[in-house]
């Protein structure tokens, strides 16, 4: 319906220039009374033009040429809002279009030949992934699939150090466990990693080795097996998911290919670094920032910028159009300053989406369910898979914006009823394959043939609804807001069930029936369809 008024304007805009100086919006309105769409193109030329916002309005609606079966009549309200209303008869056709393109309804080529880069996790292998891990991965891998969605060729990409400090703690926990195994009495450091997995992965070299590893150094084969294990695991949480990666980038790379010796030449070639106490400095202050920052340490170790530019600066050399980073919000202060340092060497800082996300809190009956990440007291992304399951994992990940904090209730998410949104948007979906299952055998048949028929309020309803899901697939991809996906997907399955209520499939008219039918499973496509986007199941039984 969008498109048709855009098409319209556009074509008035060659007899009215006015309209080509602004940017025409259409909205929804609030008031179901005040049409399917609204514009205030009046009331924004009224400065300019030097007039009456309604006389604009009635200026421009004069200009408008629009067929009358598809727009069946527009309005002025209030001080000059132009609003629309569109005949239930072109309203009702998005069911032929959800019929026959089926699972491909919602999928646009807009960004088609274009690459998109989705880095996400990048948890290095220290430890099980954690529900907070688990938030990154479910947003990284729907961003990914939104995407693709709308065109995007993606590829989904892991980040991680196997090198330095953490490393070699991993690899003394381990051994320190395997001595304990071995029966020498250890006074394990509170640093350390602490939990069982550690134990577990001492126990593998106690089963193949013996005591033969006593004097092993800790960062050999301790820091090696224990590194392979916990990566083993990381990917098998993922792939539980639904989530499988096609790049593992390891951050040592960046220095094997002499990419952080480049980049440093690059930066004191440019004259935007410095020495100073042993230590290399990048000129932040010039670049915009408060103060200037150490990239490379006295000791000669760089700190996280030199490395992450680095990494970024291979995301445009592979050819990327798109480059999407999501963050927890411990990194909102530190990635303005690799994108900083692009900037400085002159790369398109556009190409990059920074996601930040806060963190999850997991409730049991009302109570925090405390975490932390080396005191193993923490609750891993397997073992809230466990409780809750992968769909719920999933839709709960992202059914809230990114930039709010997420209340991960158990109590609610283990429900069965409408009260747990993954239920009801499920339910919905099964419900409507129960009926198709149901009229099967009483000569009822999805027809588009008349669809002039749906003409009551309920039915009206849920056909708007269907016909806004191309529009809010689209600006949800180029947002980067899955939540709004879960919302529509929620409100479309609100409008399933009213209509489910108050129009009869069974008992009415075979004309009617038929129409009612192709409505429902055109809904049955949607729910599948955007369900399927956010990596959720859509059930035919329940």
């Amino acid at each position: 319906m969008k498109n048709y008024l855009e098409k319209i304007f556009n074509e008035a805009a060659q007899r009215l220039s006015y309209l080509s100086d602004i940017k025409i919006n259409f909205d929804i309105p609030k008031i179901e009374s005040h049409g399917d769409f609204s514009c205030n193109a009046a009331m924004m030329l009224t400065k300019k033009l030097k007039k009456n916002p309604r006389q604009i309005a009635e200026e421009i609606i004069s200009n408008l040429k629009y067929d009358e079966d598809i727009i069946q009549k527009i309005e002025i309200a209030g001080p000059g809002f132009i609003n629309f209303f569109f005949t239930p008869s072109f309203i009702a056709k998005v069911i032929k279009s959800i019929l026959e393109q089926k699972e491909n309804y919602g999928r646009v080529d807009k960004y088609k030949g274009k690459k998109a880069n989705v880095e996400f996790v990048s948890a290095n292998p220290t430890g099980p992934l954690t529900v907070g891990h688990g938030r990154n991965a479910v947003i990284g891998d729907t961003v990914a699939n939104m995407l693709e969605s709308i065109g995007y060729e993606v590829d989904r990409e892991y980040y991680f150090n196997n090198a330095g400090r953490q490393m070699r703690v991993l690899g003394d926990s381990v051994k320190q466990r395997y001595l304990q195994l071995l029966g020498d009495k250890i006074d394990f450091p509170e640093d350390y990693y602490q939990g069982e997995y550690i134990k577990d992965i001492a126990k593998l070299f106690f089963d193949e080795h013996g005591d033969k590893l006593k004097e092993e150094k800790p960062e050999g084969k301790f820091k090696e097996r224990a590194e392979q294990e916990i990566f083993n695991d990381i990917k098998r949480s993922l792939k539980l998911l639904g989530i499988e990666f096609n790049t593992f980038y390891n951050e040592n790379t960046l220095f094997e290919e002499g990419k952080i010796e480049a980049l440093l030449n690059a930066f004191k070639e440019k004259n935007l670094s410095y020495e100073k106490n042993k230590a290399v400095w990048l000129k932040f202050i010039e670049l915009g920032g408060e103060q200037d920052k150490v990239i490379v340490k006295s000791t000669g170790e760089p700190t996280y910028r030199l490395p992450d530019i680095a990494y970024h600066i291979t995301k445009f050399d592979r050819g990327y159009d798109l480059m999407v980073d999501v963050f927890g919000s411990d990194h909102v202060a530190s990635y303005p300053d690799v994108l900083a340092g692009l900037k400085a060497l002159d790369y398109d800082v556009n190409k990059i989406k920074v996601i930040i996300y806060q963190f999850v809190t997991i409730l049991e009956n009302g109570e925090v369910v405390k975490m932390s990440t080396r005191k193993a007291n923490y609750v891993t992304l397997d073992e809230l898979v466990d409780e809750v399951g992968i769909d719920v994992v999933r839709y709960f990940f992202i059914m809230r914006n990114t930039s709010s904090h997420m209340n991960f209730d158990l109590t609610l998410a283990k429900k069965q009823s409408d009260e747990n949104p993954v239920f009801y948007l499920q339910y919905a979906h099964a419900r409507i394959c129960s009926i198709i299952r149901t009229v099967s055998g009483e000569n009822i048949i999805a027809s588009t043939r008349h669809l002039d028929l749906l003409v009551k309020e309920e039915e009206q309803q849920l056909l708007k609804k269907l016909n806004k899901y191309e529009e809010e697939i689209l600006y949800a991809s180029e947002n980067f807001e899955p939540h709004r996906i879960c919302s529509y997907l929620e409100e479309l399955a609100a409008a399933f069930h009213k209509f489910y209520t108050f129009c009869r499939i069974l008992g009415s008219k075979k004309k009617l029936a038929d129409a009612r039918l192709a409505l429902a499973e055109a809904t049955k496509t949607v729910l599948q369809n955007g369900l399927g986007i956010l990596g959720v199941t859509a059930p035919e039984r329940m």
